[in-house]
């Protein structure tokens, strides 16, 4: 995928400021304050329970 074809997509799927046309910030979580010590997280989003796992290589998982 090119970069242009990236941007395009990233603009398509992020609502836009009508006043100044540009796309909002993306907020930015480091996986250490979300994880805490732990090696897994449960985030409940609309009532289902997701599980977000750290492996043993230091990698994420994320399962419903």
């Amino acid at each position: 995928m090119s970069d242009t074809t990236l941007q395009h997509s990233r603009s398509a799927a992020t609502p836009c400021d009508p006043a100044s046309g540009t796309a909002p910030a993306v907020r930015r979580v480091k996986s250490q304050d979300l994880f805490q010590q732990m090696r897994e997280v449960e985030i409940d989003h609309e009532g289902r329970i997701y599980r977000l796992r750290l492996t043993q290589l230091n990698k994420l998982i994320l399962t419903a």
